[in-house]
């Protein structure tokens, strides 16, 4: 057990060293999802939506641009199909209607 996290911290100094500027967004967005999954569960049924989809599109937003980077196509597909949900559903709220 020890070995495995010993080789998960020389992987994530690894990325770092090989692209830091990447490393620091990811960090950036993925402390953002957790953001967004705690506010989502203590403000349910009345979730702050208005907060919560740009915060949702800006950590998807985030996460494909390190997809594109590091060549994954799947999780680049991933990400902008979710920033595209994202995106509608924000515009539906803010227009208050039903598109």
């Amino acid at each position: 057990m020890v070995t495995q996290f010993k080789n998960i911290a020389a992987w994530i100094v690894n990325d770092y060293q090989e692209y830091p500027l990447r490393c620091i967004l990811e960090v950036t967005a993925w402390i953002l999802s957790i953001v967004c999954s705690v506010i989502l569960a203590l403000t349910i049924p009345n979730a702050p939506f208005i907060i919560l989809y740009p915060l949702f599109i800006t950590q998807c937003t985030i996460f494909a641009w390190a997809a594109w980077t590091r060549k994954s196509s799947g999780m680049l597909g991933n990400y902008i199909l979710l920033v595209t949900i994202d995106t509608i559903a924000l515009i539906r709220l803010l227009l208050g209607s039903n598109l």
